[in-house]
């Protein structure tokens, strides 16, 4: 009787997932990761080697698309954020997994801009398009309201 039950428990428990989702969640987060890291530290050719080209971006009104590494680093400059806004740094407030597959997320997300000293002045939602190309992750777009 006992291996009876222990039996037909095993059959009716809920399988482990086979699939590669949980690794591309992990994956596509990690990139996101290292993608705020570099942006905060300033460090253009860390942030740049966080995407994936032709890298879209989609934010104020506008459609940018950056072919390749050297367009996205002669196109961004963060000191231009700082002193426009006076923006110190970045935080996630929020990213949840809304669609995966073994080589693409898309990752829905809320961020936040804060001041040197510590006030956050501003929130922005956003979506971001992490990819998996050969062999690497990266990001391929990303659609924000924030300008």
């Amino acid at each position: 009787m006992f291996r009876r039950t222990v039996l037909l428990l095993l059959l009716l428990a809920p399988l482990p997932s086979l699939s590669h989702a949980d690794s591309a969640a992990d994956a596509a987060l990690a990139v996101m990761d290292r993608f705020l890291a570099a942006f905060n530290a300033r460090d253009m050719g860390a942030w740049a080697d966080t995407l994936l080209y032709p890298h879209v971006r989609f934010a104020d009104g506008k459609v940018t698309v950056y072919p390749d590494r050297a367009s996205f680093m002669a196109g961004n400059r963060l000191e231009a954020l700082a002193s426009r806004e006076g923006w110190d740094h970045s935080t996630w407030d929020s990213r949840e997994v809304v669609q995966e597959s073994p080589t693409k997320v898309h990752i829905a997300t809320v961020f936040s801009r804060y001041r040197a000293d510590g006030t956050r002045y501003a929130s922005y939602q956003s979506l971001y398009i992490v990819e998996k190309v050969d062999r690497k992750w990266g990001i391929r777009a990303r659609s924000s309201f924030a300008p």
